[in-house]
């Protein structure tokens, strides 16, 4: 068993975003890392409609005691990951609290009815707004873009992840990120994700 702490037990952990944008791979990327060091994890997925362009949505439930249901209490969760900016506001409505921290991705991924105008896209300080008012603290970072100029977009889950790692309410290191990330890909690809843990990490502290 571990000797790590958590910051609550459970850790209630929400990675969210739409189909496509690989979110269900990072949390099974930080599942990993923290089962381990010895931790309990239980992931549960949800999916909107369409898997692709639809809402996705994975809890974590992080414990050093006992596995526990895979489907977290309403207004329980500790941090939120979201991929999508409207995303987070979504899942900060059921499941925020006055305590909880978010780590957004700041790139929009609308959807069809935005595309047609049928409604429209809030604006950033719209945003930023409902985040000051249902969150303890939120950060809202450009992962895609920084993503983007380091060669692949898809590398923007590695920054959250790093990004996550940053705020210390959870064991997440840069080791242990090595050493998972080391037993899923060919070497010749680690090197720039341990880069996009880095930047991502930087982007918080």
């Amino acid at each position: 068993m571990t000797n790590q702490t958590l910051s609550a037990d459970p850790f209630n952990l929400i990675i969210t975003g739409v189909g496509g944008q690989g979110n269900v791979l990072a949390s099974k990327l930080i599942g990993n890392m923290l089962a381990d060091q010895g931790f309990y994890v239980t992931i549960g997925e949800t999916f909107g409609a369409s898997q692709r362009g639809g809402s996705v949505m994975s809890h974590l439930r992080i414990s050093t005691k006992s596995s526990l249901s895979p489907q977290m209490p309403r207004g329980k969760a500790h941090a939120i990951v979201s991929l999508e900016p409207t995303e987070a506001i979504r899942v900060l409505q059921e499941y925020g609290n006055p305590e909880v921290k978010v780590i957004s991705n700041t790139r929009p991924v609308y959807a069809l009815e935005v595309i047609s105008g049928e409604i429209s896209y809030p604006s950033d300080e719209e945003l930023k707004g409902w985040m000051q008012k249902l969150t303890g603290a939120y950060w809202l970072i450009d992962a895609t873009d920084q993503a983007v100029k380091m060669g692949n977009p898809i590398l923007g889950n590695v920054l959250l992840v790093g990004a996550l790692a940053g705020i210390g309410d959870l064991p997440l290191t840069k080791e242990g990120f090595r050493k998972v990330m080391a037993r899923t890909m060919p070497a010749s690809k680690l090197d720039i994700n341990l880069a996009a843990f880095d930047k991502g990490l930087a982007m918080i502290n």
